[in-house]
């Protein structure tokens, strides 16, 4: 779909992705079994399909990713935003710390509404 990684512009320009951001997905959730046992018999969770926001910390300083997943369970990170400012992402970091996942982690609302704002999104 897309040949290069997005930035915060290219995401600005593509009104399909910008539509179907799962704002309120957090990384675990989105990992999280397709299929679960349970004293019901074996369960399928809700197929998962669109676009979500999270921190790494690999580095230095956090980077903001953007993932795409698709409902056949397929995710790649395809967009990496570098214009919000790093002290935001360090305090989502500190406040979502408990919820990372192999070192993902969710966006806070501070991070959110940035987002929002910078991608017109009410």
């Amino acid at each position: 779909m897309f040949e290069d990684n997005l930035d915060l512009n290219g995401i600005k320009n593509e009104p399909y992705v910008i539509e179907h951001i799962l704002w309120d997905m957090e990384p675990k959730e989105l990992m999280a079994a397709k299929f679960t046992k349970t004293e019901h018999g074996v369960e399928k969770r809700d197929d998962i399909k669109g676009y979500i926001f999270y921190i790494e910390t690999m580095g230095e300083d956090p980077i903001l990713f953007l993932m795409r997943h698709t409902a056949v369970e397929f995710g790649e990170t395809m967009g990496q935003i570098n214009d919000i400012p790093k002290e935001l992402l360090r305090e989502s970091v500190e406040e979502t710390k408990d919820r990372h996942y192999f070192g993902m982690y969710p966006i806070n609302n501070a991070v959110k509404a940035w987002l929002k704002k910078e991608l017109g999104v009410k």
